[in-house]
């Protein structure tokens, strides 16, 4: 039996048809144990997965957790272990090993709270267009930060899924880290947002969320636009619009090297010079070097 609040929530879920088999992340936590339960109740066919990087200790009695509530679903279990060493930037590193850890397409629990955060964090790191517009949060549902993750809770909030495993009867796993300000998110999460709550008088998650939908519906439509124009082409970049000559150029410098991460900002203006006859050539990221011979660029 699912709790009464199941149906109302569904219909803000964006899941997959019924019957189709998914794998979904779950830590142990109420967001990925609401994923869990939502994803049932939605006619799924749901393997829980529980990566435990072992930076804490308790991975065992979480993975506990999460293999009954698994059980009590319907849903098959997996546990994975994966070896985090010590060092800097730790908490971005194991985020980056569980999901290397985990297949394309995997179903995570991430809700609107997750979603404005995030677009928090990003100003703060000077983000553009598409860093404003996260975590596929564009009514076309594009997933710009990690297409192949999805994330059917983002019309959910935090106290929602809290709620929806009160009521069934569940304790979330809660980890400690989430509650140290030394890490940006958390003092996003605990002290600037509720800030903004009190200058603006209303809750600013929602807000969020929609600036980030229009954001994102705007960024797919100039991706689709920027494919349609050749980055080698120098004359080409010259007549057209910056902001398609500026993600033209990313989507090519970036498959250039594989990075993970777009070229930033002054690589590409250096390369528009470039196309526009103001320089030669020019030096960017990685040590790699971009030319223009006969009205057209070359990556080197």
């Amino acid at each position: 039996m699912f709790p009464s609040q199941v149906p109302a929530l569904l219909t803000r879920c964006r899941f997959p048809a019924r019957g189709s088999a998914v794998v979904a992340a779950v830590s142990g936590g109420a967001d990925s144990l609401a994923l869990l339960i939502l994803a049932s109740a939605a006619g799924l066919q749901v393997t829980a997965v529980h990566v435990d990087h072992g930076i804490r200790p308790g991975g065992e009695e979480e993975s506990a957790v999460v293999a009954e509530a698994a059980d009590r679903w319907g849903a098959a279990f997996q546990r994975r272990r994966l070896v985090v060493a010590p060092g800097p930037n730790l908490e971005s590193r194991a985020r980056r090993a569980r999901y290397e850890a985990l297949p394309a397409g995997v179903l995570t629990g991430h809700t609107a709270d997750d979603l404005a955060e995030t677009v928090l964090l990003n100003v703060c790191w000077g983000a553009g267009l598409d860093g404003l517009a996260p975590m596929g949060a564009g009514t076309g549902g594009g997933g710009r930060e990690t297409p192949a993750v999805r994330r059917p809770l983002l019309q959910l909030r935090r106290n929602e899924t809290a709620a929806l495993c009160a009521s069934a009867g569940l304790d979330p796993v809660r980890d400690p880290s989430n509650e140290d300000l030394r890490f940006r998110r958390n003092r996003i999460r605990h002290q600037l947002l509720p800030l903004l709550a009190d200058i603006a008088a209303r809750d600013p998650v929602p807000v969020l969320g929609r600036q980030a939908a229009l954001l994102g519906d705007d960024a797919e439509l100039l991706e689709i636009l920027a494919a349609e124009l050749d980055p080698t082409d120098a004359a080409a970049l010259r007549s057209a619009p910056a902001p398609l000559a500026r993600r033209a150029l990313r989507r090519w410098l970036r498959s250039g090297d594989g990075e993970r991460h777009p070229p930033s900002a002054a690589d590409v203006a250096r390369v528009r010079d470039v196309a526009a006859g103001a320089a030669v050539a020019c030096q960017i990221s990685g040590g790699r070097r971009v030319s223009r011979s006969k009205g057209r660029l070359h990556l080197d």
